[in-house]
């Protein structure tokens, strides 16, 4: 049997443009063009949608954590971005965490893990 991979997301939201250009700033500054906004191979698909709130009323069910390599050089790209952190980063046992929040207030998180991970 086959394991499915997850190659996308969709992320619906009331405002579209604020929410595509803020993803780019934050995360993907070297995108360009319309259409889904490559994550290192994993794609983000921003949709105006009227059947959600202006905010996320419940961020914590789904986080998008991304993996990284180098904590501080990402770190220190979010912060140029403007970032809202809601967890600044933190060591735990399993490596170093930092969460934080888009426009919509989804949650995000990078992490770099002590060992490495597919």
């Amino acid at each position: 049997m086959t394991t499915p991979r997850p190659g996308s997301i969709l992320l619906g939201t009331t405002r579209p443009a604020e929410l595509r250009e803020w993803y780019i700033k934050a995360l993907a500054p070297e995108h360009q063009g319309e259409g889904p906004i490559d994550l290192g191979g994993f794609l983000l698909v921003i949709d105006g949608r009227d059947d959600v709130e202006v905010k996320n009323n419940e961020p914590g069910r789904m986080i998008l954590n991304f993996h990284v390599d180098d904590f501080a050089a990402v770190e220190a790209q979010l912060k140029a971005a403007g970032v809202e952190w809601l967890a600044p980063a933190e060591d735990r046992t399993s490596g170093r965490f930092g969460t934080f929040t888009d426009p919509d207030g989804n949650y995000l998180q990078i992490i770099q893990f002590n060992q490495p991970h597919p």
